[in-house]
């Protein structure tokens, strides 16, 4: 697979040739338009598609849960040591952070998460979870498969990128916020850009979706404990009832949204969580609620959180209760925002691979995804890879019945490769002393 050692030979016999510049760009992205597609032929080999599919079996069968992916991360070494790629391990407990190419700069990342939910698995076949309470339900178990698919392409070619692929396998991506403690912990040092993907079965197989600016939203959990007084239901002038408290606290939180906020400016205030009381004919001492937060800016998502915190506190006062608010720390994630220019480079590479006709441009959604950590501290891009068959039922995402498409597998490690490769090749570094990647192995 010589392909890039091709396009490296056009691009340095051209900068000596008196071409005029037209020409020499043409032939440029002629050049450049050739690699995906070569990575895409090479990720198809049955050999390479059935080790894809093996990987991502074990990892199903075998699930871990956030910052307990021990034996997950276990078998992404192996695979590393046998591709002969260097890694720094532990990242945040169980991350695993590889390295291919030059180990100097530029540097651009590719990330996969590792956990799966806590959730049992409905779907009868013969990989299903051995591991009863959870499940790989939002496909980060493909995701690794299809990483590390993207890393045997790099490897073979690691002698022709013009800078280094950093490698990250994410733990705790549901919920644990792993992304920041990678962060924290320096997994990105020096990396001038990341990509990311996640599978979908909202979109059609060999069709992509993403946008350029917010594409999830900034999101956080809250529980509050209204504390009154108890005593039997039929003698309520005896109590101070934190039910009613509670239920003028959830009304009044709608409030929020529908009279505070921009109208185009999207929010959310969902409240989930109620509990109080276990009889039909005794008023609770307390109750507890409990929900979440979402919007598209910084601005607002640190508004919605003050006045949260107010509303409930305020509303309880009224119904001579108190109240305790508790935010979620570790749950919260900022806006998930995609680098306008890395969303140009994509839509490039993917059009090579896939079409342009099928890339969709999305809406923004509400969900959140702790890779806005990473795009937060350097430009990065997420997208969406479809993998919904044209007959069956579709499941989304977190539920029960969950089930990949292994057919996409191709698709995405290839978009990995080449995004990566692509990147590296139009970004030349500016460092006028790169800094060398030092390695640490298992701890």
């Amino acid at each position: 697979m010589a392909f890039l050692k091709w396009v490296l030979l056009i691009f340095t016999l051209h900068s000596f040739m008196p071409t005029p510049i037209s020409s020499n760009l043409s032939l440029n992205k002629e050049a450049l338009a050739q690699i995906p597609l070569n990575f895409l032929e090479f990720s198809k080999k049955p050999e390479i598609m059935d080790w894809m599919v093996n990987i991502r079996r074990k990892i199903h069968e075998n699930r871990e849960l956030g910052y307990e992916e021990f034996e997950t991360s276990k078998l992404i070494r192996a695979e590393l040591d046998l591709m002969g790629i260097p890694y720094k391990y532990p990242i945040a407990v169980t991350g695993v952070v590889g390295y291919i190419g030059t180990g100097k700069p530029p540097f651009v990342a590719l990330r996969a998460d590792m956990d799966p939910l806590a959730m049992e698995e409905l779907v009868e076949w013969e990989h299903k979870s051995k591991v009863p309470g959870k499940i790989h339900a939002c496909g980060h178990d493909a995701h690794v498969a299809m990483l590390l698919g993207a890393a045997k392409m790099l490897q073979h070619n690691q002698n022709d990128l013009q800078g280094t692929v950093v490698l990250i396998f994410q733990p705790a991506e549901e919920g644990g916020g792993g992304a920041k403690i990678m962060l924290d912990e320096g997994a990105l040092d020096n990396v001038d850009a990341i990509f990311a993907l996640h599978v979908t079965a909202r979109v059609p197989i060999g069709m992509v979706a993403s946008r350029p600016g917010p594409i999830s939203a900034a999101m956080g959990f809250f529980e509050a404990v209204i504390n009154g007084k108890g005593g039997h239901a039929a003698i309520p002038q005896h109590t101070v009832d934190p039910i009613l408290a509670a239920s003028n606290v959830i009304v009044s939180l709608q409030h929020l949204v529908s009279r505070e906020a921009d109208p185009l400016d999207s929010q959310v205030v969902s409240i989930a969580k109620f509990q109080g009381g276990g009889a039909f004919n005794v008023i609770p001492d307390s109750v507890t609620i409990g929900g979440t937060f979402r919007a598209f800016s910084k601005e607002s998502f640190l508004q919605l959180r003050q006045r949260i915190e107010e509303v409930i506190s305020k509303q309880a006062s009224v119904q001579r209760c108190n109240a305790t608010v508790i935010f979620d720390e570790r749950s919260m994630y900022p806006v998930n925002s995609n680098n306008k220019e890395l969303h140009e480079h994509f839509r490039k590479v993917a059009g090579e691979i896939l079409g342009f006709e099928n890339i969709i441009e999305m809406q923004p959604q509400m969900g959140g995804e702790d890779f806005a950590f990473f795009s937060e501290s350097i430009p990065g891009l997420f997208f969406f890879l479809g993998m919904k068959e044209t007959e069956g039922a579709v499941h989304s995402g977190h539920s029960p019945y969950f089930r990949v498409n292994e057919d996409v597998f191709p698709y995405g490690a290839a978009l990995h490769a080449s995004l990566a490769t692509t990147y590296l090749l139009q970004n030349p570094t500016k460092h006028t002393s790169p800094p060398e990647v030092s390695y640490r192995d298992e701890l």
